[in-house]
């Protein structure tokens, strides 16, 4: 129960039992009535003469809690995302100049005696960062419990950068300045937390949807605009409806308003809609036009949101500033900015091509200027304000911090890191088979195929049980991909059938939410059949869906979970308030509370099951489609969603992979090609087959250098034998790169344990090395491939060069020719179509392995080492069995190399633990003006490494 008086609160100060010997006294004088402060092991509570109650606590000397509540007891539920930690040593705590002040080796937390305000200071003095005076707390009634809405300003440098926050597909690099609505979605992941070039991150512990920037929702157009029709009348824009070309229909409308699936039609699954202008009634048009213009009230930067699906394109003034394509079961949000002045009116012209798709434009009056490029964060649902400030300075220190909090990132297996086929889907057992007996027929390197979802019969969705006409025997199935020096992942749901047995054992222990089944809700499969979604917020039904999976599936062998739909996703086209009543009341508190959290859960369900089952020590490995803070602990790797095939969405997966990498979580992929295609592609036109191609060997190229290879999506099939034909310039491509992959293993999985025993980071914003070269903070289509490889991905139809920035305080070697640049400059690199332009830093040592099919097979092979000479540098060469979870117990190695520029000597040092044994390299040493590039290199040298020491020479 909440305190509701400064009486409570007082009381609260003198029984708490973690203050019980910590004296209540006024800060600044015994005149004062407030503020008062209460002082503990490590933290401070103080409540301000004239703002919110607010406690203060080192979690570690450069980790500050701080959590803000007008009631002062500072309660609330249980946090997900942190895991619990140890007090710190060496706190002091002191009141001076009206001020408490909290104060470590390396980090100062002031709090304002006044008002409540924290700032964050070096040991020195220094600012790092401030709290605006207010925090706002609004106070609201949901499921039936008392919350508040929170906002906390920041009053940051208006210059900082701001990277992390998730997975956001706007094609966005640096945040400052942005809105970003958290909440997850098929294609977006919510995670609240951000790193800034101010050397700090901050992780909000909220569990709700939540704003970084303007907290205000997107509103239509005509809620702040003046909207005018094509003749210049008041009241909104010309529609023109048309239907088998004709023109049926025509409206004035302030707020084209298609967004949403109408709640009254979801009893019949996808459904008509009765919302079109009369004579269409629920026939969908083949095309709407609206004309006219708006103008603004106020000036400013304005903010507008395009929500739809199908063909979108929206013209401002003449300027084509939206032309996109969606799959109309997902559709997404796509910005753009207009600067407006009062009374100055903006041609506007937008086109839809609906097919029962979804349609609206929204509008967001500019905020103020003295917010615009300050740190906010906002959350709809909060029983208190509760943020952590993280100390860098670098972003691996910020990263680390991040994990610190919310658990290491746990190590998948070696072979996830080779490459993954899919497709949507095997239909079969036999169609699997064949298609893995395809890749080893052919000498394609592959690691995983993938089951993906409907391997039940079609209206057993949730018994966990294969469908026998299909599979007739999927244990033989499981058996025979292991026998083919393969894995097999299966896809699983969490959603259920009332009429299966799993569902009525979970239904029976309160374990499902009965949304969806009151509104009687169909899905898409066949005639459509009703369905729920588990509750993972209960142990109990955690436990109980795992042990389902268990029996019917992990007892088959299968070696890895595809957890699909994790957002949860009971629909992809409902408001956020109807998901919640879908999706709740969880067991812990109403679905608005947790609204962003249940893919934490649902993978909680997998991991600790299976650490818990029949083999504990092997390596869980878990693929879902969301993500919240903590996930990393979970051995899970997330997927950016049900993406289209179109240059637009490759480009914009570079920017959401770097800022899903900065947001702590390492392991991330995508689907090679885009899962959905339009049906020029489907149909495989002639005319638009060689762009299909283009675009998927584009896709595959910056696939081989993401953190998880795979490929998958709709048709047409994805195998490689495929997409071209055989001896085709496309398919020599692709299998190139799948080889050049599985030789960059060595180097791969070194980054890969980096994840868990350095707290690396595998996909790296240029920010995170060169943060002290600002053209780097705002590039969001290249990136570091861990921390040699500078990656330029080619993400438009036809180009045979890009312009790519090689960043400045580093030299820069062409990875295919040798040649050897200086940084600091903008090229216009060579792309031809079977190249990515690839470079490697001057410093760089990258082992490499020999020509393998399975990740496997490279064990205990000799390495070859290339070093890129010009600078000093190192690398650790990591080693463990890449299957079980021995690294915990120390078993492992590293062996540490060493560049020396000045002596020219390679340096491989002792070797560190006691895993493997002797080890062949083959040393290559690439210098400007030789060639002796990886693409064409012979060995300098070689040596047989025992463990100890050797020094190898470079000779001139």
């Amino acid at each position: 129960m909440k305190f509701k008086s400064i009486l409570a609160l007082a009381l609260s100060f003198a029984f708490s039992g973690c203050v019980a010997t910590a004296p209540v006294r006024t800060v600044g004088g015994a005149e004062a009535a407030y503020p008062k402060v209460s002082v503990g092991d490590a933290f401070a509570t103080v409540v301000p003469v004239a703002g919110t109650p607010v406690r203060v606590s080192f979690i570690t000397d450069k980790i500050v809690h701080v959590v803000a509540d007008p009631d002062g007891d500072f309660a609330r539920d249980e946090s997900l995302m942190v895991v619990a930690q140890d007090k710190p040593d060496g706190i002091s705590v002191k009141e001076a100049d009206g001020a408490v002040e909290l104060r470590s080796t390396s980090l100062v937390a002031r709090v304002d005696g006044t008002t409540g305000k924290v700032s964050f200071l070096h040991p020195d003095g220094r600012p790092i960062l401030s709290e605006a005076p207010a925090r706002e707390f609004s106070a609201k009634t949901v499921g039936g419990e008392p919350f508040y809405a929170v906002r906390q300003v920041f009053a940051s440098d208006p210059g900082e950068g701001f990277y992390g926050l998730g997975q956001h597909q706007m094609g966005q690099m640096n945040f400052n300045g942005e809105n970003v609505e958290l909440a997850q979605h098929n294609v977006a992941i919510a995670m609240p937390f951000l790193i800034s070039t101010g050397d700090y991150g901050i992780l909000w512990d909220n569990s709700s949807i939540t704003r970084f920037g303007d907290p205000r929702p997107f509103a239509g157009l005509d809620d702040t605009l003046v909207v005018r029709d094509r003749d210049g009348a008041e009241g909104g824009l010309t529609g023109e409806y048309y239907y088998e070309g004709e023109l049926v229909a025509t409206t004035q409308e302030g707020d084209p308003d298609y967004q949403f699936l109408p709640e009254d039609q979801f009893a019949t699954g996808a459904g008509e809609r009765d919302v079109f202008p009369a004579p269409l009634g629920t026939k969908s048009p083949d095309k709407v036009v609206w004309t006219g213009s708006v103008e603004a009230e106020t000036a400013g930067l304005h903010k507008f949101q395009v929500y739809g699906s199908s063909y979108i394109k929206v013209t401002v003034d003449g300027e084509e500033v939206v032309n996109r394509w969606r799959q109309n079961w997902n559709p997404n949000n796509f910005n753009f900015e207009l600067e407006m002045a009062p009374g100055k009116r903006h041609a506007v012209e937008i086109e839809w091509l609906p097919n029962d798709g979804y349609f609206r434009i929204m509008h967001l009056d500019p905020i103020p200027e003295d917010e615009r490029n300050a740190l906010s964060l906002s959350s709809e649902v909060a029983q208190v304000l509760d943020y952590y400030f993280i100390l860098g300075p670098s972003a691996d220190e910020i990263i680390s911090g991040y994990r610190q909090l919310t658990g290491k990132s746990v190590m998948l297996p070696r072979w996830a890191y080779g490459f993954w086929q899919s497709r949507q889907r095997y239909t079969t057992q036999d169609e699997l088979l064949d298609a893995l007996a395809e890749y080893r027929a052919r000498d394609i390197p592959i690691d995983n195929i993938v089951l993906d979802w409907f391997y039940w019969r079609e209206d057993d969705w949730g018994s966990h049980k294969f469908d026998p006409a299909r599979f007739p025997d999927p244990g033989a199935m499981v058996d025979a991909v292991h026998d083919m020096h393969a894995q097999v992942m299966i896809s699983v749901w969490p959603k259920f059938y009332p009429t299966t047995d799993n569902y009525k054992a979970l239904d029976e222990k309160g374990c499902i939410y009965r949304g969806n089944i009151e509104r009687g809700a169909l899905d898409w499969v066949g005639p459509g059949y009703l369905n729920a979604f588990v509750d993972q917020y209960s142990e109990e039904c955690r436990r109980l869906f795992w042990s389902q999976m268990q029996r019917e599936i992990d007892a088959l062998g299968f070696d890895a979970w595809w957890m699909d739909a994790t957002e949860p996703d009971m629909h992809s086209n409902v408001s956020h308030a109807d998901r919640a009543y879908r999706m709740g009341p969880t067991a812990m508190g109403p679905a608005e509370q947790y609204f962003n959290s249940f893919v934490l859960m649902n993978s909680r369900a997998v991991y600790e099951g299976e650490r818990a089952g029949t083999e504990p020590d092997e390596r869980v490995f878990i693929l879902t489609r969301s993500a919240f803070p903590g996930i990393q602990r979970y051995a899970s790797a997330s997927w950016s969603g049900d993406i289209v095939a179109r240059w637009d969405d490759l480009r914009e997966q570079i920017s959401a992979g770097v800022n899903f990498s900065m947001s702590g979580t390492p392991n991330w992929t995508h689907d090679i090609g885009g899962f959905s295609v339009e049906q020029r592609y489907s149909s495989e036109d002639p005319a638009h087959v060689d762009e299909w191609r283009e675009l998927n060997t584009r896709w595959y190229q910056f696939g081989a250098f993401s953190p998880i290879f795979r490929s998958h999506g709709e048709y047409p099939f994805r195998e490689v034998y495929n997409l071209a034909e055989d001896g085709s310039a496309v398919q020599n491509t692709l299998i190139a790169y799948d080889k050049l992959r599985y030789r960059l293993m060595p180097y791969i999985y070194t980054l890969a344990a980096d994840t868990y025993h350095k707290d690396g980071t595998i996909m790296r914003g240029l920010v995170m090395d060169f943060e002290n070269d600002p053209v780097t903070w705002d590039i969001a289509d290249q990136y570091m491939f861990g921390p040699a490889f500078l990656v330029s991905p080619v993400h438009e139809y036809k180009a045979r060069s890009r312009s790519l920035y090689l960043p400045a305080g580093a030299d820069w070697y062409d990875f295919l020719t040798g040649t050897k640049y200086a940084g600091g400059q903008w090229i216009q690199a060579a792309a031809p179509l079977d190249w990515m332009p690839l470079y490697v830093k001057a410093g760089s040592i990258v082992p490499m392995g020999p020509d393998i099919q399975y990740t496997a097979e490279g064990i205990g092979k000799e390495v070859s080492l290339f070093v890129f000479t010009g600078a000093n540098g190192s690398f650790e060469l990591y080693d463990d069995d890449g299957e079980t979870y021995a690294y915990e117990r120390g078993e492992w190695s590293r062996i540490p190399i060493r560049w020396d520029e000045s002596e020219q000597q390679l340096i491989i040092g002792d070797k560190l633990g006691e895993f493997g044994g002797q080890q062949e390299f083959k040393v290559h040493f690439v210098t400007p003006g030789t060639g002796n590039a990886p693409a064409n290199s012979k060995p300098d040298s070689t040596a047989i490494y025992s463990g100890r020491k050797i020094v190898i020479e470079k000779t001139p």
